[in-house]
């Protein structure tokens, strides 16, 4: 955790130019767990979302930070193997993945990931899968899906901010309007 703490500063604060003395005056802060005081420049930016705080396994069992995904807008699609409208907008999301290089795309799987595997040698895509497994269900409640329902697409800014929710699945259109807007 303390790690991601420190990941957080880097992106979203831009701490990356700040001496390396003082940074590490904040990070044995963060580590500490005591509450951080940034320098008054960064008084007005927002902590991400917390669910930049979750890691979750990709398709050969690495464990993938989300604060990673610090830095540049980033579409969060949920998903399952068993939902057709899932697998039916997943080549829509394909397509906006590789249009706009410049935006991560992410697929969580709400699913084991022996069917994850299998689905994957059947149907292809760029962006990561990563898998969430039944627990995705509670992310996505709190991210704005109170029904729980899928597809369920999260949309959050470069600093981490929920900036859309999507329920249902995607209008390639709306999504692209949506990131045009946030470049």
């Amino acid at each position: 955790m303390p790690g991601a703490i420190i990941n957080v500063l880097l992106i979203t604060y831009g701490l990356d130019d700040m001496k390396r003395r003082e940074f590490l005056r904040y990070a044995a802060i963060a580590t500490a767990g005591t509450v951080l005081q940034l320098p008054s420049a960064y008084a007005g930016a927002l902590p991400p979302d917390p669910f930049y705080a979750n890691g979750f396994p990709d398709l050969e069992g690495q464990q993938v930070e989300f604060t990673a995904y610090l830095g540049k807008p980033l579409v969060l699609n949920f998903w399952a193997t068993w939902c057709a409208p899932c697998v039916k907008e997943m080549p829509d999301l394909d397509a906006l993945h590789k249009k706009y290089g410049d935006v991560s795309f992410v697929g969580l799987a709400v699913d084991t990931q022996v069917n994850v595997e299998k689905f994957s040698q059947k149907v292809q895509v760029s962006y990561p899968l990563l898998i969430a497994g039944h627990g995705a269900i509670k992310l996505m409640r709190a991210l704005g899906n109170k029904q729980g329902g899928l597809p369920f697409t999260v949309v959050f800014d470069k600093q981490g901010q929920v900036a859309r929710q999507l329920l249902g699945q995607i209008k390639p259109a709306e999504l692209e309007q949506i990131i045009v807007g946030m470049r």
